[in-house]
């Protein structure tokens, strides 16, 4: 430690970047592998996830020969003795408390500095949600120097996405919501700062397992359309049935405020068939309204006419009995009964009556009157544009929602 002379006050070694010519470039290199996905944040627009970053960079003060120290080729010093490059995240928005660095700093013989850190990191990205649960998203975290340029340092990585994609998937602690697709890197993205300065791009690319929104949300929306379509083949208690399923949807609908973001700007797909749905059936209750409204007209039409024809019988003159006074040989039975031709003309009064009115209910059955025929006709066309219209909506929907 005193020939390379690491002391608390050796400021030099502290605060100025390790060259011997300010003209050399300090090469860091930093790689970083995840431990695993903590989740997502729809409503902040945040990332948390658990990482390790490795740090490495060669300091051209430190260096000895291993032979004439007893064949030492490590040595773990303090951070504070040394200079350490000032890298930042440009999207982090976690606080340093959840950030474990290593205490100390690993030094080899040719002055190479390397140092290990250990974060729970939250970070900002702008989610696209349009395919929401079916969605992949790309998020970057951009490390850059807060203080040097990139003609006095340069950041650069030991290896490629396929690795730290591989070894992330090896060493990975949480199965949760999200699964890891690839880890890219890109150098040099100094474009995005608008300033002269060296930067490395992590693209963490992840997606998202849609398993429990499938089975929470979409098909209990999609069952309960099935049902509502299922109603048309019933005719007692439809207006009723349907409002029901409404409601239900309306219910699930509710769901939607505690997952999707309110500062969106395109609406998502899971929006769009939620939304579809709950038209559909509200549609289909409008539709049952009017069907109801109909035939409740055409049967009242139908009792005013059993009224008019009951009233016609009721109308009908009665036959008249015979007026001859009786004898005093009559027998008093045959005083109180009326003569053959009188009883027989009642009979067939009756009976024609009778006639009438069962042909005039046979009439009003095999003819249902106008209002009827309207509500049928409109109840098929509504079904035949009702089943299209869920056919072609859902297929559309599900072409644009899960296809790339």
């Amino acid at each position: 430690m005193s020939h390379l002379n690491l002391t608390s006050s050796n400021e030099a070694l502290q605060v100025a970047r390790p060259v011997k010519s300010w003209n050399t470039t300090t090469l860091v290199q930093l790689d970083m592998v995840l431990f695993g996905i903590l989740g997502v944040d729809e409503k902040s627009q945040t990332v948390a996830l658990q990482v390790l970053i490795r740090m490495s960079w060669r300091n051209e003060l430190l260096s000895w020969n291993p032979s004439e120290f007893c064949g030492i080729d490590m040595l773990n010093i303090p951070r504070s003795m040394v200079w350490i490059p000032d890298i930042a995240i440009k999207e982090d928005a976690s606080d340093t408390g959840s950030v474990q660095e290593d205490p100390f700093l690993k030094l080899d013989p040719s002055g190479l500095l390397s140092g290990t850190s250990r974060q729970q990191l939250t970070y900002t990205c702008q989610l696209d949600l349009f395919r929401f649960p079916f969605d992949q998203q790309n998020c970057s975290l951009e490390f850059y120097s807060l203080s040097h340029n990139s003609r006095s340092l340069k950041l650069e990585t030991t290896g490629n996405g396929t690795a730290f994609t591989i070894v992330s998937k090896m060493i990975k602690t949480t199965e949760g919501e999200w699964t890891l697709v690839e880890l890219q890197v890109t150098e040099d993205a100094a474009s995005t700062l608008q300033r002269v300065g060296s930067s490395l791009q992590y693209t963490v690319v992840m997606k998202r397992r849609p398993f429990l929104y499938v089975i929470n949300l979409i098909l209990p929306l999609m069952f309960l359309l099935f049902l509502d379509l299922a109603s048309f083949f019933i005719s007692e208690s439809k207006l009723s049935f349907k409002v029901t399923v409404l409601l239900s949807v309306f219910v699930l609908l509710l769901n939607l405020q505690t997952i999707l973001p309110s500062t969106e700007e395109h609406m998502p797909m899971l929006a769009v068939y939620c939304v579809s749905i709950f038209t559909l059936v509200f549609f289909g209750v409008l539709e049952a309204v009017l069907v109801s409204f109909l035939i409740e007209m055409d049967d009242s039409r139908r009792e005013e006419a059993k009224g008019a024809v009951r009233a016609e019988v009721d109308n009908q003159p009665k036959a008249q009995r015979p007026t001859a006074e009786p004898t005093e040989e009559t027998d008093e039975t045959e005083e109180n009964q009326p003569d053959d031709q009188n009883l027989l003309k009642l009979i067939l009064d009756k009976v024609q009556l009778t006639l009438l009115e069962v042909l005039r209910e046979r009439q009003d059955k095999r003819k249902p009157g106008c209002f009827r025929k309207l509500a049928k006709l409109i109840d098929v066309v509504f079904f035949a544009i009702y089943l299209t219209t869920i056919i072609i909506s859902l297929i559309v929907l599900f072409v644009i929602w899960i296809g790339k």
